[in-house]
């Protein structure tokens, strides 16, 4: 909750940022995962296990809040969360690598939906009561550095790297090649990889660019026509936060033990399709009831989501080759990351909301169709035989 609330909300209230400060803060995640490839190589490279290097960014990223927290200076703020956020992206392609070695295959949906659920419940909790404490001082807030909050996020990050160490893990089977980013290789040499890849291009620039209109739908107060419901802050983290976050709660079992037995291009189909009407009723709707029902899909969508965008190179990648396939999904998810936001924020002053909606909608059911054409291949099935020649870079 650190990058996708709390910083932001100092940002806002204490420092009192631009809206270009506001928006490095916001990518540094997207910057990370950009770096997935570059990450796996210099681990690769130096022969670490893929556990102690995840806890050498988890280390990192809690050194980058102690020094937040004691200088609270702005230029320093902004440079420190841009950092935290992209070395916890960075380490992603690790973990899911160490997924791979210790989560046994029939089950490693439901063993990492189990680990979702106490992601969520945490969030749920802490966000509650640190929102408590701040409420408490509002005014405070505003006067004083909340010290302890980002002292707290540096001791998540310092017990998130002692985890990490503890991690059973192995270093990563060399690639042979020198370029930093040789891990995008595999676009070129997998085609079933690749075509996956750009179906999930289509659908992620559908998803990712209404995503953040969400909050700035519900808040505004008008600008555009149509556009603008000038809701109150609770009630836009009801529909934003709590109810999505109840839902993922409930569904990421189902969804867990779904990716382990289901077709997984049929499940990526299923999961467009609740993205797709949680965004057409979320925002085509002029009622409450519509936006409640928009917000309870993104919950079921985002539950599933989550499992598969996390798992979903397990069942392509040979098993020493999960971090490579998985740095350059994050990789793409950085460049869409990047690029779909400011795709929304401009479209909105172009079409009207309901429109917009409409043309995502649309996007994700090609993108879903076209990613049908392949739902016969096993890609599992592959494991342990070449994709093709090996290529040295």
């Amino acid at each position: 909750m650190a990058g996708t609330s709390f910083l932001l909300l100092i940002a806002v209230k204490w420092f009192e940022f631009d809206a270009t400060a506001k928006a490095l803060i916001a990518m540094g995640g997207s910057l990370g995962l950009l770096a997935g490839p570059l990450i796996v190589s210099l681990v690769e490279n130096r022969r670490w296990h893929t556990s102690h290097a995840a806890a050498v960014l988890a280390g990192l990223g809690s050194a980058c809040y102690l020094v937040m927290a004691l200088a609270q200076n702005a230029t320093v703020f902004v440079i420190g969360a841009m950092l935290v956020a992209a070395l916890s992206a960075g380490a992603i392609p690790l973990v899911t690598q160490i997924y791979q070695e210790n989560y046994p295959k029939a089950q490693r949906g439901q063993l990492f939906s189990r680990t979702a659920m106490i992601r969520i419940a945490s969030v749920a909790v802490f966000s509650y009561l640190a929102g408590i404490a701040l409420n408490a001082n509002a005014k405070g807030m505003l006067e004083m550095f909340p010290q302890w909050l980002i002292f707290i996020f540096a001791g998540a990050f310092a017990f998130a790297s002692f985890c990490f160490s503890q991690c059973p893990s192995h270093p990563l089977k060399a690639s042979g090649g020198t370029h930093p980013f040789r891990s995008l290789r595999f676009v070129r040499k997998d085609k079933l990889f690749r075509f996956t890849l750009a179906c999930w291009m289509g659908f992620g620039i559908a998803n990712l660019m209404m995503f953040p209109l969400r909050v700035d739908y519900l808040a505004r107060n008008g600008g555009f026509p149509g556009y603008g419901l000038n809701y109150t802050p609770e009630r836009v983290a009801l529909l934003t936060v709590t109810i999505p976050s109840l839902v993922r709660l409930v569904l990421s079992p189902f969804w867990g033990r779904l990716f382990d037995g289901m077709n997984f291009f049929d499940l990526r189909v299923i999961l467009n399709l609740c993205f797709g009407v949680a965004t057409v009723a979320f925002f085509a709707s002029d009622s409450l009831t519509g936006i409640i029902v928009g917000a309870i899909f993104f919950g079921i969508a985002t539950s599933g989501g989550e499992v598969a965008w996390s798992l979903w190179v397990t069942k392509f990648a040979p098993p020493d080759r999960v971090a490579d396939y998985m740095s350059v999904h994050t990789f793409f998810t950085g460049v869409r990351g990047c690029v779909a936001p400011f795709l929304g924020f401009y479209l909105i002053e172009i079409f009207r909301i309901h429109h917009l909606a409409w043309a995502s909608f649309a996007l994700m059911a090609v993108a879903s169709l076209i990613l049908l054409t392949q739902r016969n291949s096993r890609p599992e099935e592959r494991h342990g035989e070449p994709l093709t020649e090996e290529v040295t870079e």
